[in-house]
């Protein structure tokens, strides 16, 4: 007699996060923006992502890897003076009526995403959007010489 064999995949928070930013990375890319994930922003937080867009307009997205990881962050709400756009992104399981309506949502697995809801645009003023775009050109040339160099 043959048994059936269930098997579920169970994945720790950290390879909940790694493959919701692979996701996300993957699909801000194919959007046309450059992604940089784990950016120290001005005051100190750090963004999952930042990517930059063909007219240098500056997305963050912030990667929640279960329930919980939402519940205990509010720190998010101090990533919006550094973008024109804020989303979450989060696994195809989580609860996304938990989250805010007025910020976009990403639903991401390791292979790709979706953009779910559009967030809503508040441009950067001319002077923090020069920082934010020299802060990423050095931090990316900064990353690509030390890939080069190790």
């Amino acid at each position: 007699m043959a048994e059936s064999l269930n098997i579920e995949l169970v994945f720790s928070r950290p390879d909940t996060t790694h493959a919701i930013t692979k996701g996300v990375a993957r699909l801000v890319a194919d959007m046309g923006y450059a992604p940089l994930t784990e950016v120290c922003l001005p005051n100190s937080r750090r963004a999952d992502v930042l990517a930059l867009g063909k007219k240098g307009d500056i997305i963050i997205v912030e990667v929640k890897s279960g329930l919980d990881d939402y519940r205990v962050d509010r720190k998010w709400q101090e990533y919006a003076p550094f973008c024109d756009a804020f989303f979450f992104a989060v696994a195809p399981e989580f609860p996304t009526d938990i989250l805010p309506d007025d910020v976009g949502l990403i639903v991401a697995d390791g292979f790709g995403g979706a953009v779910i809801r559009e967030a809503i645009p508040a441009p950067l003023a001319a002077a923090r959007r020069k920082a934010m775009l020299i802060g990423f050109g050095r931090l990316s040339a900064f990353r690509m010489l030390r890939s080069e160099v190790s």
